[in-house]
């Protein structure tokens, strides 16, 4: 008799949403961790691509780039760059290819670095009283080996770097649309809400995203079809 009573009480308390033990006792009912699941399942679903830039930056490229990092892992794409996030025992050219052809998208920053100011003493060079700014060598490596792969490239650099200088030089095909950036008279802010950086961003996620799913998509095919 007893224990039909304790299974009365059993089904009311499921009834009203309490839960209890096999004493009866009532149990502490914890909070769903949403954050930290909403957490995990963004990262499951963030697409690598490969940040090229630079590590030695001043305060206001590093604000740029914390700026560009967050936009990127806003459309839930994953910045990888070398050695910061990514690091191989092999030499930097193998660990570049190797990054390269784990990504499915690359974005290129190109920051002023080393003034350079040429004048008719430098042997080969055309006299020149315009100094300029290159930056990182590995600037010019990087998005070429991702162009022969064929991943989806967006290049943006800061103003009056490499101009005439591989293939951030204008003319070169299809390596020739560029997002400047005028560090000097623009605000990251302003970059980031310019409508030439939203157009051309948003272009680049969706080939991103096109060739993620093309490489990823399996060769069986689980839909019947009449049409061949």
């Amino acid at each position: 008799m007893s224990s039909d009573k304790n299974k009365d009480k059993d089904k009311r308390d499921k009834g009203t949403g309490s839960l209890s033990n096999s004493k009866n006792e009532p149990l502490k009912e914890e909070a769903c961790p949403s954050s930290r699941y909403q957490e995990c399942v963004d990262r499951a679903f963030r697409i690598p691509i490969f940040l090229s830039t630079t590590n030695a930056l001043n305060p206001i490229q590093q604000q740029f780039q914390n700026r560009l990092i967050l936009e990127i892992e806003n459309a839930l794409l994953f910045p990888r760059t070398l050695p910061v996030s990514e690091q191989y025992p092999e030499t930097i050219l193998t660990s570049i290819r190797r990054l390269v052809s784990s990504s499915y998208g690359m974005l290129a920053i190109n920051f002023r670095r080393f003034l350079v100011e040429i004048t008719d003493t430098n042997v080969g060079q055309p006299p020149s009283s315009t100094p300029f700014w290159e930056g990182s060598v590995f600037l010019q490596i990087e998005p070429s080996m991702a162009f022969q792969f064929g991943l989806p490239i967006l290049l943006v650099r800061e103003a009056n770097t490499d101009t005439n200088n591989g293939i951030w030089a204008g003319g070169i095909a299809p390596l020739n649309t560029f997002i400047v950036w005028d560090s000097e008279n623009q605000s990251v802010d302003e970059f980031f809400s310019s409508i030439q950086w939203r157009e051309a961003f948003a272009n680049w996620i969706a080939e991103v995203r096109n060739g993620y799913y093309n490489q990823t998509e399996p060769k069986f095919k689980y839909r019947c079809s009449t049409q061949d």
